[in-house]
């Protein structure tokens, strides 16, 4: 690391900087805690090299504490070690840099929403749905976040791309799921080169007409060449057959919102994975790639090779999907693969992968296709509920639905690319998973993992929408669980044509699993020791640690876990706000030196009616504390894990 001093007594210092000076002060509505988290580093003294790191974990909010379970909380620690037997611990705590819906300063130098929405023009759209009180509609589900860096932009300065998945409701209480065009923001922050604490500088919304605005923006991930690859999931289905995301009623509502009439927004225009790329200044351009399938995109992960992306699918007979780009650094061309499991995959087995080759695009000709061509869903395929009694349809099951499909003549590119989840079924892959969201990947061990939100339906036997050809075959775990996909190169595809890559999942097995219990007082009906409704995954190669966040209706208050792969050590080290989820998950193993974990959390107080055993006293403590942190429910935080040494001063 060439910023740090080169001398023992200099770097033994550089390795421990902290935020010593730092009070821990209350910040914000929610009571949050701020500090920082730093890394270290080393030279060319082996003794003084960063040696491991492990977490301490914390206990989880008691109901005797409503003011915990009402916010976000961190009790947890992190111990590193260095070559020469030293070791020191952090006290770690949240640092929010805002709260959505708060006035922040923007490009501009005036004043903008936090997470706020806009339509095609740019315009501040407005909730206008309780008389006298019209405001711009905000976000209070921030979800995918970057930290990166760009050449050229001011000394000390670092930027976060956040993006905003959806809003939960208006003013009036009536639901706005999926209605208003996803916002996307890059954050200007100042690094603080004595200490590594980050703070916000400017705000910048990303203007997303050029890519018709985008739809339900939900994990996200940092490329290797420092982009921010989001996503749109729930992709709206097209033939309006419920085998997919959302209706075509929805996409009228978005439409409304975005282009003021309801046949704007054009269905096949979403479900694409944008990509957003940062300049120096502190605004961004983005563009969406159409070439990656059109599935319910959660969170990807490209590989090493800078060309192999591999893709969950957040969606009820969902599938495995890998992307290998013609080019490094370039996702605009490309083949793109469907998983088929050769073996039966079960909670105890390790089963064989075998990709099935979908195509080969362009996002441009598949763009043009849309968009130029205006090519409409019966163009590309046949696609009934009902069954045709005609063999030239094939039959499969999607969001535990059976249909029946063919393929237009000529249009195998069309299907392949804009129905991608009714030709992976049709094509044979193995569409079997229940919501199959963030993918991370270790790259040391060529081990790549995806959540699964739960673990039912399609994936149990005889369970809804289960099918026995897919070979998958789990007992219920409604908890979920994470897998995990060893990879290699020297792959073929089902057509016996070699995959140009060395980072191909060959095989699949469970990591680690949820437990489902009866209700408990808190009414939790998974153990809070473990994981529940797995969701957002990352992997930091130097603390040999998969993050995992929670999307759990199983836990009360759903957690941030640090799972260390070596020693198999799982610790809880964040609690977010009941309700809430646990999103916006980013480790970042050194910028400039420091090392820093992004967390925020979205919908607090949402879905009650998920835990009928929590007493009803409590409840309403823990609701009323909620409406006064987070402004009655609409906003949610935005920051990062940060941390304190246990000793005021540290070496000389």
């Amino acid at each position: 690391m060439s910023n740090l001093p080169t001398t023992p007594v200099q770097s033994r210092r550089r390795m421990l900087q902290l935020l010593a000076g730092a009070p821990m002060l209350p910040l914000g509505t929610g009571g949050l805690l701020a500090s920082t988290l730093a890394a270290c580093g080393g030279d060319d003294d082996d003794t003084l090299r960063f040696s491991s790191a492990a977490f301490t974990g914390m206990a989880a909010p008691a109901a005797s504490n409503p003011a915990a379970l009402a916010s976000t909380t961190v009790g947890s620690s992190l111990k590193v070690s260095y070559g020469d037997g030293t070791s020191t611990t952090y006290q770690l705590a949240y640092q929010p840099f805002f709260l959505t819906g708060q006035l922040v300063t923007g490009t501009s130098g005036a004043k903008v929403v936090a997470g706020g929405y806009y339509d095609i023009n740019n315009q501040p759209i407005i909730d206008k749905s309780v008389p006298g009180q019209e405001r711009q509609f905000f976000s209070d589900c921030p979800d995918g976040t970057s930290l990166l860096t760009v050449a050229g932009a001011a000394a000390n300065t670092v930027f976060a791309v956040v993006q905003f998945e959806y809003t939960t409701a208006d003013q009036s209480g009536a639901s706005t799921y999926g209605t208003l065009p996803s916002p996307i923001a890059v954050l200007t922050l100042k690094q603080d080169p004595a200490n590594g604490h980050l703070s916000l500088d400017k705000y910048h919304n990303v203007d997303t007409s050029a890519v018709h605005g985008l739809w339900i923006t939900c994990g996200a991930s940092l490329s290797p060449w420092g982009t921010h690859l989001s996503s749109e999931e729930y992709e709206p289905d097209a033939f309006n057959q419920g085998l997919a995301g959302q209706t075509l009623a929805t996409l009228k509502a978005y439409s409304k919102n975005v282009y003021g009439n309801e046949t704007g927004a054009k269905a096949y225009n979403y479900g694409h994975l944008p990509e957003v790329t940062v300049k120096a200044d502190g605004t961004a351009t983005i563009k969406k790639h159409f070439c990656l399938g059109r599935i319910s995109h959660e969170l990807i992960h490209v590989l090493p090779d800078e060309r192999t992306a591999l893709m969950g699918d957040d969606a009820t007979n969902g599938g495995f999907f890998m992307f290998v780009a013609d080019t490094a650094r370039d996702l605009s061309a490309g083949t793109l693969y469907a998983a088929k499991y050769l073996d039966k995959l079960t909670d105890t087995s390790t089963a064989r992968i075998q990709w099935i080759k979908l195509g080969h695009a362009t996002s441009k000709e598949i763009e043009d296709l849309v968009n130029v061509a205006n090519i409409q869903p019966t163009d590309i395929m046949d696609s009934t509920t009902t069954d045709p009694g005609d063999a030239s349809y094939t039959k499969i099951v999607l969001n535990k639905k059976t249909a029946w499909v063919r393929v237009k003549p000529g249009q195998d590119k069309a299907a392949a690319f804009l129905e991608t989840h009714r030709y992976a079924a049709l094509k044979g892959a193995s569409m079997a998973f229940t919501k199959m969201e963030g993918t991370t990947a270790n790259a040391k061990d060529k081990v790549a993992y995806s959540a699964l939100a739960n673990i039912q339906d399609s994936m149990v036997v005889g369970g809804s929408g289960y099918v026995e050809a897919n070979n998958v075959a789990f007992p219920k775990i409604t908890a979920g669980g994470v897998l995990a996909h060893d990879m290699a190169g020297g792959q073929k595809d089902s057509g016996a044509v070699a995959i140009n890559s060395e980072w191909v999942p060959t095989q699949s097995r469970l990591l680690l699993r949820g437990e489902d219990i009866a209700a408990d007082a808190l009414g939790n009906t998974a153990n809070p020791a473990k994981v529940a409704s797995p969701d957002n995954l990352k992997f930091s190669e130097k603390l040999r640690t998969l993050f995992i966040g929670e999307d759990s209706g199983n836990h009360l208050n759903n957690f941030l876990w640090a799972y260390n792969v070596d020693t198999k050590a799982l610790e809880r080290i964040l609690s977010c706000p009941a309700g809430a989820e646990s999103t916006g998950l980013h480790a970042v193993d050194e910028i400039n030196g420091w090392t820093y974990i992004m967390s925020n959390f979205q919908h607090a107080g949402d879905e009650w009616s998920r835990f009928p055993a929590l007493d009803a006293t409590l409840k309403g403590q823990i609701d009323a504390l909620i409406n006064i942190n987070y402004g009655n429910k609409h906003s949610a935080a935005v920051g990062y894990l940060t941390a304190t040494p246990q000793q005021p001063k540290l070496g000389s």
